[in-house]
């Protein structure tokens, strides 16, 4: 199990000392005795948590935790203060500045090593729940099977695409994709060989538009792609691009092969007069409908 990383500040030598041999085989130790350059410190190992001394000679400890407070990567350490003032306003003020506990010399060992551990599980507490929150997001704006932004995503960040687009005066293309004969597909090969295709294919979509756009599984399969920032006859040259990429793709499933073509159809959104996406998608719709009816596997535009 890797051990925790604890920086010790402190400007008297006796006391790090101390500090080394009580935490020293529990932890990992960084000490310094210039407050001047604990910033570096912590930038470069990162602790997981500091003890910090106030009384400094070069900056004082409240001084130095407002600066970690105020860093963007150093922000969410925590930090506890040592000292020998215990007076009600010092402690205040300790708290005040972002500390998270304050432990008064002369050290207490018992004490000292509880008070170390209970903020080392609250900071991984927190972290836990952090990451939760982060994977919850993502299951809510992701779709289960093909790993594509769901519909949902989609829809809402469309939304910020077109204010962007409106204040920068951007083109934003969009385009639906649907798979000809899916139906056939699932006939065929069953369910499991039907969702191999719908993986491969999404797959095969996002990085056709990496960096460029965002690929989403709009239902069933139907796919969508909004494009910022890039005008209805670049949208084409992907979309024809994609839909070759699709017409030479093999997908092998229980010793068989399985080759398949996708319909395009591509609109733009009027930022000049369009707060949605949804004509932009009606539009790219009746593209797909002309396509399908023209025999498939192409790609229409319908501005």
């Amino acid at each position: 199990m890797q051990k925790d990383t604890i920086l010790i500040v402190d400007d008297v030598d006796t006391n790090l000392r101390i500090l080394k041999e009580l935490l020293g085989y529990k932890y990992n130790i960084i000490s310094s005795l210039v407050s001047t350059e604990v910033m570096d410190l912590v930038l470069k190992y990162n602790p997981d948590l500091v003890l910090l001394d106030i009384m400094m000679p070069d900056c004082n400890g409240y001084e130095v935790c407002k600066k970690l407070k105020s860093h963007h990567k150093t922000k969410d350490i925590p930090i506890m203060f040592i000292t020998v003032r215990t007076d009600e306003d010092s402690i205040e003020k300790a708290y005040s500045v972002g500390g998270i506990d304050f432990i008064s010399k002369p050290f207490k060992p018992k004490e000292l090593m509880m008070r170390i551990s209970t903020q080392l599980k609250l900071k991984k507490l927190i972290e836990d729940l952090e990451n939760s929150k982060k994977q919850l997001k993502n299951l809510a704006s992701t779709d289960s099977l093909t790993k594509l932004y769901n519909r949902r995503y989609c829809m809402d960040s469309s939304k910020y695409i077109i204010e962007d687009a409106k204040l920068n005066h951007k083109d934003i293309s969009v385009m639906m994709l649907d798979i000809d004969g899916f139906k056939y597909i699932n006939d065929t090969y069953g369910h499991i060989g039907g969702d191999k295709v719908l993986v491969e294919i999404a797959q095969n979509i996002k990085e056709s538009v990496k960096d460029i756009g965002i690929a989403c599984r709009y239902g069933g399969e139907e796919f969508v792609v909004i494009l910022p920032d890039i005008d209805i006859t670049k949208a084409f040259y992907i979309a024809k691009k994609l839909n070759k990429n699709i017409e030479n793709l093999q997908i092998y499933f229980e010793n068989k092969v399985i080759s398949l073509t996708i319909s395009i159809g591509i609109s733009d959104i009027k930022i000049d007069n369009e707060d949605t996406i949804d004509n932009a998608l009606k539009r790219a719709d009746e593209a797909l409908y002309q396509v399908k009816n023209s025999g498939k596997n192409g790609v229409e535009v319908l501005s």
